[in-house]
């Protein structure tokens, strides 16, 4: 087992952050820094998605069988 954080911990960190961005208020540094994050945060979530769809495919062709 990975401890990697759960999808829905990773989808509500990303809320947070693109929260923060749309807020606009924080100084320029910390805007950069949040955008940076939510970059990483969406490429892991697609990566995660891209995962489990794998896994519902490979199960639903094993059922098909």
């Amino acid at each position: 087992m990975t401890d990697r954080p759960q999808l829905d911990d990773l989808l509500g960190e990303l809320e947070a952050t693109i929260a923060r961005l749309a807020d606009g208020t924080a100084p320029l540094e910390e805007l950069v820094a949040a955008h940076e994050r939510a970059a990483r945060l969406l490429a892991e979530a697609q990566a995660r998605f891209a995962e489990l769809k794998a896994r519902a495919e490979q199960t639903a062709t094993l059922l098909a069988d």
